[in-house]
């Protein structure tokens, strides 16, 4: 990308254009919308802030307005308009998630100049938002204030651990995006359920609508009228009130698992929509503090090698010594 006019202010360490900008966009930048590369050019600026330069005709692409759908193209020429906001430093994390930060480092598991792998922890949001200050992608930016570009290929669930990939080139993000799209992705999870699972595998195909309820929380429910939703369940262990199974999303809807397995009437322990009160009490006394839904493996392309790559995250201890538990008789 080549920033033909500028003339910025310092903003900490993100700069936030005072005057008009003219960038011309290359190979790299090719292919995204407008409306994301303004999102990740105007660091700080609000999405609404972003909508309304464009649909107000101040964002302009080869001296033309555009819709917030409009995809760049190599040699388009964005014209970004001056832009101001309070200042905030967005590549250094807040002191009370230093710890947090710096753990994150320990739990990559894979990198190079295309990709990061991380086995992403409970409890921590893989985006700021929503009354979130920080969430993964933001921690690493943190972690790496040289690297331009990182953005997640995917998301998990705040309460989900396991395997997560982010992509350090836009081109790898393309690349990853379209396996996603064509299913060329395979994701794998271990969840630990209620009851016995009787048969080894089974297949669900059930549609999933997302509702709103009265109280302003949002779920989703298997409804006639919801998407197309498939997940393929193996069981991996048994034990006398709960069964450990591995569950493979062929779509990739919200919450897909989860519902899928309390539509079964197998709900996920500690899941705080979808689970049942009782069973939650039972994994608790065995030691579970979080919902026992787990990314253990994921299998794709790398976008540069083009070799197929399968990274695999083990459980946290606190996930096996629940497991250790339920095997404990009496």
């Amino acid at each position: 990308m080549r920033i033909v006019f500028t003339r910025c202010f310092a903003m900490n360490k993100e700069t936030v254009p005072t005057q008009v900008q003219l960038i011309s966009i290359d190979e790299d930048g090719a292919g995204q919308r407008i409306d994301n590369f303004l999102l990740a050019k105007l660091k700080g600026v609000p999405k609404s802030m972003i909508y309304r330069i464009v649909r107000k005709g101040e964002v302009r692409v080869n001296k033309k307005r555009i819709k917030p759908e409009y995809k760049l193209a190599a040699g388009d020429e964005v014209r970004v308009p001056p832009v101001r906001v309070a200042e905030k430093d967005y590549r250094t994390a807040p002191s009370a998630n230093l710890n947090r930060v710096a753990q994150l480092e320990d739990r990559i598991l894979f990198e190079d100049k295309q990709i990061i792998v991380l086995n992403k922890p409970a409890g921590i949001a893989v985006h700021g938002g929503s009354g979130v200050d920080y969430g993964v992608i933001e921690s690493l930016r943190s972690l790496r204030p040289t690297c331009k570009f990182l953005e997640l290929v995917h998301r998990l669930d705040r309460d989900t651990s396991g395997v997560l990939l982010i992509a350090k080139k836009r081109m790898a993000l393309r690349h990853l995006h379209d396996q996603l799209r064509n299913k060329q992705m395979q994701k794998v999870y271990q969840a630990l359920v209620r009851g016995q699972w009787q048969e080894h595998d089974r297949v669900v195909k059930a549609p999933l609508l997302k509702i709103t309820l009265k109280s302003g929380e949002r779920i989703v429910r298997v409804n006639s009228e919801g998407k197309p939703s498939e997940t393929r369940f193996r069981v991996l262990r048994r034990f006398d009130e709960a069964s450990l199974v591995e569950a493979s999303p062929v779509t990739g809807r919200t919450h897909q698992i989860r519902v899928h397995c309390q539509y079964q009437g197998h709900p996920i322990a500690c899941d705080d929509k979808y689970s049942e009160q009782k069973f939650d009490d039972a994994m608790r006394a065995k030691g579970l503090q979080r919902l026992f839904l787990h990314a253990a493996q994921l299998t794709f392309t790398h976008p540069e090698s083009e070799t197929q790559m399968t990274v695999q995250a083990p459980l946290d201890g606190d996930l096996t010594a629940v497991l250790d538990a339920l095997e404990q008789k009496g």
